[in-house]
């Protein structure tokens, strides 16, 4: 695959944000394939949840119109499976503040630029809680809502993001 990435968004946190958005006034609609990825992404409070959302014309969308289903993989009990419908937002799990701690997710989205489809994607994640507990999830979602989308939105339950890169890369046709 070297050579098919083509890098259209990145931020990378050293400071404390409230949210990072990928996309939006970056967003480049030509291409069919897009590639998310989260290095590192550190809160600043201990033991919040990561979350993200879809952007429509650069603005998260706070619909309920998401819907996922996770395989649920963790070290510290038994694997699990997670699903839900008519969410605001999805859901990566738990993230601490220690330097060894914190989340790394790799998204694929589709048909984010078809005004007639659902948008959708998949998601791998792993994350090391403030307890050291490793827990990684495997799955997908959808945005129920027939139009555009043009990016994604990152954020915490609580507190801010301390610091992460986040990097949004086109899959060359």
């Amino acid at each position: 695959m070297a050579g098919s990435l083509i890098k259209i968004d990145e931020e990378i946190v050293t400071s404390a944000v409230a949210s990072i958005t990928l996309g939006g006034a970056n967003w480049d609609s030509s291409y069919d394939v897009y590639v998310v990825k989260v290095n590192n992404c550190i809160p600043v409070n201990d033991g919040v949840s990561h979350y993200m959302r879809i952007t429509k014309s650069g603005t998260p969308d706070t619909t309920s119109n998401l819907d996922y289903a996770y395989k649920d993989l963790r070290t510290y009990s038994a694997f699990a499976n997670d699903s839900a419908t008519n969410q605001s937002l999805l859901n990566f799990g738990f993230a601490g503040t220690g330097g060894s701690e914190g989340l790394n997710t790799t998204m694929y989205l589709f048909n984010f630029n078809s005004s007639s489809e659902y948008s959708f994607g998949t998601v791998e994640t792993t994350t090391l809680n403030s307890a050291q507990q490793l827990r990684g999830l495997q799955g997908g979602f959808v945005h129920k809502v027939a139009s555009a989308s043009d990016g994604v939105h990152f954020f915490f339950s609580s507190g801010d993001i301390a610091s992460g890169t986040f990097t949004l890369y086109a899959l060359k046709k």
